[in-house]
Formats: structure tokens, sequence, C-alpha cells
């Protein structure tokens, strides 16, 4: 079969279209929706203005406020797991997800120096208090550090309480604040979920439809790391068998090279019917699902973004924590910006453009309206500019 050839427009166009940036997030879709329509959330206690996955959902309805998220997970619609990072997913997935219970469990055992295998008394330990006492966090456990402490160190407990996380033993039941509350699965899971038992086969097929099924198109390796529940050869080998899951394209890169990839059956119809992107510019979180992958995010928009907040502060090119600016289907700037919450303000810190984009009076107005929307999701009243 040919490749569908996609120009650089249009996949910009559709990407912003599937991961739900095309329309302006007024009265846009209730929070269980924008979950369903991602596929995940990343999940990070980072809270700068306002915790990523808090900011991933705002930029899709900017009515949502961060109580609805663990709502949602008390009413056991979502669960929280490993993709490529912690993250929120909707409960439905959870038939898919007993081989990603496994891989975790086995890399887990690998992380001696963060998690490992643990001690089986402590973990035994750990199930009988849940069972007998309910939903505990580690707040609830006291053993500590054995010998020298050291970064990344953790006590015993905290390693057995994320070793069963992972393995899927013990699930997230609830939050408060950024505190996890663990309960055992079989009481956080619904019954009906939890017993469908699906071949390995079926749950890597059913992984690499409904990654590509959100992403729209992409290379095999970019549907691979979607849900990061799979490996290299077992998405290659679901390509062999499941040709009519996808269609071969050629997607033009903003530098205006072309690159191979897969894309879903209904990709001309998909492009035909996604809308123009809003002029409304957006200031995204660096963890939202539409830039998480950097080289892609350059491939497509030209745009170079790299998070440095694990670079030390004399090796930044930009900031600690500095948020892309999206407009139309440019990312045209990055902004520095902190909430402090005990004076009531939004401090921006700094604001570059890329080269081209013109800060013109408009823009301007544009930028100052989305810092006041995002001032909101903070709970300040303010914006203070240096």
């Amino acid at each position: 079969m040919t490749p569908l050839r996609i120009h650089n427009a249009d996949a910009r166009r559709l990407w912003l279209a599937s991961h739900g940036l095309a329309e302006a997030p007024v009265g846009g879709p209730p929070t269980l929706d924008v979950i369903r329509d991602l596929g995940f959330v990343q999940l990070d206690t980072i809270q700068v203005v306002s915790r990523a996955h808090h900011h991933i959902l705002w930029s899709r309805n900017q009515s949502y406020r961060e109580p609805e998220l663990d709502r949602l997970l008390r009413g056991r619609h979502v669960f929280e797991h490993f993709t490529h990072d912690a993250s929120v997913l909707p409960m439905e997935m959870l038939p898919l997800w007993r081989r990603q219970f496994d891989r975790m469990r086995r890399k887990a055992e690998s992380w001696s120096w963060y998690v490992g295998r643990g001690d089986d008394a402590l973990m035994d330990e750990i199930r009988e208090r849940i069972r007998e006492e309910g939903p505990l966090c580690t707040r609830d456990f006291d053993t500590r550090i054995e010998g020298e402490r050291a970064m990344w160190k953790r006590p015993p407990h905290k390693k057995a309480l994320d070793y069963l996380w992972y393995a899927g033993e013990l699930a997230t039941c609830h939050r408060e604040g950024v505190i996890k509350y663990y309960d055992l699965a079989e009481r956080v899971f619904p019954e009906d979920l939890r017993n469908q038992v699906l071949p390995d086969a079926a749950q890597v097929d059913g992984l690499c439809r409904a990654a590509l099924a959100r992403l729209g198109f992409g290379s095999l390796g970019e549907v691979r790391k979607f849900w990061d529940a799979a490996e290299v050869a077992e998405v290659s080998a679901w390509a062999e068998r499941d040709t009519g899951a996808y269609v071969p394209v050629q997607i033009e890169g903003a530098d205006g090279r072309w690159t191979k990839g897969v894309a879903v059956p209904d990709i001309e119809e998909r492009l035909a019917s996604a809308p123009a992107p809003t002029s409304r510019l957006r200031i995204l979180n660096p963890f939202d699902p539409a830039i998480r992958d950097r080289a892609r995010v350059r491939r497509l928009f030209g745009f170079d973004y790299t998070v440095e907040m694990f670079v030390p502060a004399a090796q930044r090119q930009w900031g600690y924590y500095v948020y892309p600016l999206l407009e139309g289907d440019r990312l045209v700037g990055r902004i520095e910006a902190k909430a402090e919450r005990a004076s009531g303000r939004l401090s921006v810190m700094n604001l570059w453009w890329e080269q081209g984009v013109r800060a013109g009076a408009g823009r301007m107005a544009r930028v100052e309206a989305e810092l006041a929307r995002l001032a909101r999701l903070a709970g300040v009243d303010e914006v203070v500019w240096p």
C-alpha cells in the first residue's frame, strides 16, 4: 500500500485535536472523558503553579478544579499505576493492564537501590495490617533507614509499599493532598474488571490499538512508548499480525523532512474533520501528553524544549520549571511563573518568545488573559510581573 503523506500543517492540526487542544477550553468535556480521551494523565508532586495532573486536565476544561480527580479516584472510575511514570488511567483499562503489573513487579525487583524485592515478613505484615485496619499511608509505618543515609535511600516500609503497588497487590484508593493511601487491590478494582483474564498477546494488541487510536499517527516506537507497557519485539509482532489495525503513512516534520509511520485506518476522515486550532493562547504544563515526547515535539513543531528541573541552576538555559506557550498550531514561546499562595500572587519571572514571533499588544493581552485564568486554578488573586 502506498503510504499516505501527511503534510506538517495537517499533522499539527490533527495532533492538537487528538490531544484535546484544538478547541478553546470553555465548557469542555467532563474530567473522566478527558482522561479517557487522553488514555492517561501523568501524576507529579511538584507544585510550582498547580501540579501537573491538575494543570493538564485544566488545559482541556478550565472549569476543572483540583478536588475533581480525587473524587474520580474514590469513586473507582480511575486507578493509579505506572506508564512511563506514575499516572492515572481509566478503570476500564484494567483488563489490558495485568501484564503491566507483572512487568513492573519484575522491574521493581531489579531496583534494589529504590524498591527491590524487600523483606517477605514485612510485606506480609503490611498486607495483614491493611486487611484488618483499612487503607494506610506511609505515615502509618515506622521502619527506619538502615545504615548510612544517602540520596534515594528509603525506609523498608516505603520500599515494600511501592513494590506491592507496582505488582498490583495494593492500589491507591484515595489521596489526601499528595499523600497516597493504599488498600488491597481486590477492594479497589471492580470485580468484573478484575476477573477479566485476557491472553498476553491480546493485551498487547489491545494496548497498541488503544495507543494508536489516541495518537492518530506515529512511529511504532511512539506506539510502544505511549503506555510503556510492552517491549519493542512485542510491538513489532503486533504490527505483523494485526495489519488491519493501521495504514502506512509518511509524516512531514517542521523542517520539511519526512518520516515513516503508521496511522489509524480512518486517518483520512480524521484529517478531514479535525478543526483548525483555536487562536487562544494556552500555557501548557511541561508534562502535557501533547508535548511529553521532546523529540516528537521538535519534529512536529520545530520547538526545542527541555525540562531543566534536574539540571544544575548554573547550567540551565531557561529555568527550573518553564511552561511552553501554545497559540494556534504553533509553540510560540515559554514562560516561567510561580504561585505564591501565602501572598495570593502568581509571579511571572521570565517570558521568552521563539525566533520570529513578535510580542505585539494583542499577543501580550492573550498572555495576560491566560495568566489570569491560571491564577484562578492556583487559587491566587493577582498576577505580578517583575
